[in-house]
């Protein structure tokens, strides 16, 4: 059954494109003020001065942040180089020493402890420079800061650097080209044309493997219970022991997040004892 506005309004995410300025909070207040609802939230912090990708979850969404994350992230930015540097030096210094799995400290305005922590580049290509501007594109590991990375860099050149612009142009599968301004959801909102923003959470996290549980077994799952094999209609390959899963019904709606015990050969000949540890249980409309 298709769901109302209000409903997809309690269950969906926004992929939406965060102006430079208002804080990540900011945002998440201003969504939930406009749809008159109780709770939003964001996968994957955006300072004030960036711009871009900012997946906001809606009300019960909000339980999938687990899920939404640890999605890798892309980023296309400008950055100031203290003192000029000859460009083939520059792309010497990033490729052998930041390109890979790179050590990070948090920053001190970060919110998790200022300990040392492996993070991967997957890359990082410098698009252009003029003078002390770098233009760069980066793709990274989440958790990943892009201030540190471009401080880091400055300091092994020996002059110095800072972020000057930052966009972020793709949170996963999440990217900027169908992302959506804070006016265009507002004006959705009034043109009654909501609909195409909103994504359903089902649609919203494809990159989880799924298990997928019989009718009458529901309401055993909403109510905490874990999955054992008899509950089971149909188990997607590739999944490994203690890996995140959606728990769906066989008509693709999420019930819950869970926590494999087993690979996916191991849960499908398992006999005894529970198979997945449920999670978090979504209030979804059915």
């Amino acid at each position: 059954m298709k769901r109302t506005i209000r409903e997809l309004l309690h269950v969906s995410v926004i992929n939406l494109d965060k102006p430079s300025g208002p804080t990540c909070r900011v945002i998440d207040d201003e969504i939930k003020n406009l749809f008159n609802l109780k709770k939003t939230g964001h996968a994957g912090t955006l300072d004030g001065r960036s711009s871009g990708v900012l997946v906001v979850a809606l009300e019960e969404a909000v339980k999938a942040m687990p899920v939404l994350m640890g999605l890798d992230k892309e980023y296309e930015g400008v950055m100031y180089l203290h003192k000029d540097t000859d460009l083939e030096e520059l792309k010497r210094v990033v490729s052998e020493n930041f390109v890979g799995e790179i050590t990070q400290i948090p920053p001190v305005k970060s919110r998790v402890a200022r300990k040392p922590r492996k993070r991967t580049v997957y890359s990082f290509n410098i698009l252009g420079k003029n003078g002390k501007n770098v233009r760069f594109r980066t793709k990274v590991q989440a958790g990943t800061y892009i201030r540190k990375l471009i401080h880091d860099i400055g300091k092994k050149l020996d002059v110095g650097a800072h972020m000057k612009e930052l966009r972020r142009t793709k949170v996963g599968h999440f990217s900027i080209e169908d992302s959506h301004t804070l006016e265009e959801v507002k004006q959705a909102w009034k043109s009654g044309k909501l609909e195409k923003i909103l994504i359903p959470i089902e649609d919203a996290i494809p990159h989880v493997k799924r298990v997928w549980v019989k009718g009458s077994a529901i309401s055993k799952i909403k109510n905490g219970s874990p999955i054992f094999p008899e509950y089971l209609s149909k188990v997607q390959d590739g999944i490994k022991s203690k890996e995140t899963v959606g728990i769906f019904s066989s008509d693709n709606r999420l019930i819950a997040l869970g926590i494999a015990k087993a690979p996916s050969r191991k849960i499908l000949k398992t006999k005894r004892g529970s198979v997945v540890r449920t999670d978090r249980v979504f209030r979804l409309s059915e």
